[in-house]
């Protein structure tokens, strides 16, 4: 494969950072690392070409001025340092969404540290303990959602010590934008409407900030991995594999025993992560395609592939990657703590109380509290090392993408006591049903738990656990 094809590598605090990957366009160069070690990461206004000229380019907000921010790759065991520096004129934060990380590092302002305010830096310092496809971005209410929406977000990759041989290793960051007519962000955020119904869902799709379809050429039966993550605010997508195989080898992170989606098809929720392998047919002038199955709206390719040259030599079978000797090989549910929580409106008549704390408007309820941000007391408290089980019971009319910070869960059955094989940071809950999810709460501190549409956690859907 040619260069441009492959992630390319240079030396980052001792370990490596990926400037570029094939799908990406061209980026600016990262700052060097300072004396002390760390890498400065800016959030800063910049400008981003998502309409073709002679439309304007749209104005937003990324790390060190890009979208998705700077890729930071290191290898499993290497540490991470990271100083974020906030231009902008809200304060931030940046949380690590999906590592198993020191509670002091997690970023969640107004839980684990305080709001990193204009001009002002935090220093994130830590050692992922597990190899696995991350990400980035702020977390901080009320503003999380317009932050998000503006392009604040990038990708963390861990990787394993002896990662599966690829021809193309490729980074598939999907987003959604509302634009104007001049190509700008529309700036209705935290809207009633958003945060009462369906999100905000903009109707430009992108992949890695290229409006789709974005398409590749490779030669037959090469082997693309493909590293996805969603960046949206609120849509669910449904993203189906034609004209290949497909195999999930990692879910948000964690290895699993590689399996076939059910009729090739991945929901992926936000904040999702999925690493994804494939062979490319054998014929020249073949195609294939990801596509996005529409929700009262037309179906869409998001990444299409199309063969040419000579066919690669035959790869062995795909299989699966080594999984984490760290996470529990079994959760003794008969002795776990057991906690329902449930997700409804605030009022069922369409009045809408305003929170005491900051005037906000809040329009959910988690076990019957509306919560202006994180409570001042926990949901839960339990031990380290204890067995957890979550009742997870959505009494709204839409789905619910739930998070827990801090650890890995397992989806358990609805009708029996197994679980999926394979380990999630959130699950889908559909609207006016129970999931039920169990995890070992291993790490200590203050662990948020909250829904990933950023409208509904910052109007009372965000809580918080504690593990001492």
């Amino acid at each position: 494969m040619p260069p441009s094809r492959t992630i390319s590598r240079r030396r980052f605090l001792g370990s490596t950072l990926a400037a570029s990957l094939t799908t990406l366009p061209a980026r600016c160069e990262t700052k060097p690392v300072g004396p002390d070690g760390f890498h400065i990461l800016e959030a800063h206004e910049g400008s981003l070409r998502l309409h073709p000229e002679p439309a304007a380019e749209t104005a937003v907000w990324g790390y060190d001025g890009e979208v998705p921010g700077p890729l930071l790759r290191i290898k499993k065991g290497e540490e991470v340092k990271v100083r974020l520096v906030n231009r902008l004129a809200q304060p931030t934060s940046l949380s690590w969404h999906g590592v198993r990380i020191a509670n002091a590092m997690d970023g969640v302002a107004g839980l684990t540290q305080k709001p990193v305010p204009p001009g002002g830096s935090f220093d994130y310092r830590f050692t992922p303990p597990d190899s696995g496809l991350y990400w980035y971005h702020p977390h901080i209410l009320p503003w999380q959602a317009e932050q998000l929406s503006r392009g604040l977000y990038g990708v963390l990759i861990v990787d394993e010590p002896e990662p599966p041989r690829v021809d193309c290793d490729m980074l598939v960051v999907l987003d959604d934008w509302k634009l104007d007519k001049n190509a700008q962000i529309i700036g209705d955020f935290g809207s009633a409407a958003d945060a009462l119904g369906a999100g905000r869902i903009g109707p430009l799709v992108t992949l890695n900030s290229q409006p789709a379809p974005v398409i590749e050429t490779l030669p037959p039966l090469s082997r693309v991995r493909l590293r996805i993550v969603s960046a949206v605010n609120a849509r669910i997508m449904l993203i189906s594999f034609n004209g290949v195989k497909p195999w999930i080898l990692a879910v948000d992170g964690q290895p699993c025993d590689a399996f076939e989606p059910v009729r090739r098809t991945i929901p992926i929720g936000p904040g999702a992560r999925f690493d994804v392998m494939l062979d490319l047919p054998a014929e020249a002038a073949a195609e294939a395609n990801l596509t996005l199955r529409g929700d009262n709206e037309p179906d869409r390719v998001v990444l299409a592939f199309k063969t040419a040259g000579e066919a690669r030599g035959l790869l062995p079978p795909i299989a699966s990657l080594e999984q984490n000797p760290l996470l529990p090989a079994a959760i003794k549910l008969q002795s776990a703590r057991k906690i329902d929580i449930v997700i409804e409106p605030i009022a069922k008549s369409g009045e809408t109380p305003v929170a005491h704390a900051s005037s906000r408007l809040l329009y959910w309820k988690l076990n019957g509290v509306a919560s202006d941000g994180f409570a001042p007391t926990p949901l839960f408290s339990v031990k380290r090392g204890a067995a957890v089980t979550l009742g997870l019971v959505n009494r709204t009319g839409f789905v619910q993408q739930i998070h827990v910070h801090g650890h890995h869960m397992r989806l358990l059955h609805d009708l029996d006591d197994g679980w999926e094989p394979y380990w999630r940071d959130a699950v889908l809950v559909p609207e006016g049903k129970t999931k039920h999810v169990a995890f070992v709460a291993d790490n200590p501190g203050k662990w948020a738990i909250e829904c990933l549409m950023a409208e509904r956690q910052a109007t009372g859907m965000a809580t918080w656990f504690e593990v001492t």
